[in-house]
């Protein structure tokens, strides 16, 4: 959070939005007389979201049981500590 006063906003509005905007700060509080006036935030819209699991979609196909190897995988489990 970064925190700068009336006069410096005013000459300086580009600047911050510039930071908020590309992230480099979260927020901007200016203050007026020393005490927060506003925040200056970026816009929810304008924020980048990660990128969200399901980006496999399509890739591969599960298998209709997952159960139905069990006793297959366990065979080899007790097969490689003989």
């Amino acid at each position: 959070m970064r925190t700068v006063n009336m006069h410096d906003a005013k000459s300086q509005l580009s600047k911050l939005v510039d930071a908020v905007e590309s992230g480099e700060t979260d927020e901007v509080v200016i203050a007026r007389n020393g005490r927060p006036a506003a925040r200056l935030v970026p816009m929810i819209s304008a924020v980048r979201t990660p990128v969200r699991i399901g980006v496999a979609k399509g890739l591969f196909v599960a298998p209709a049981n997952p159960d139905a190897q069990d006793a297959e995988v366990e065979a080899l489990f007790l097969e490689s500590r003989d």
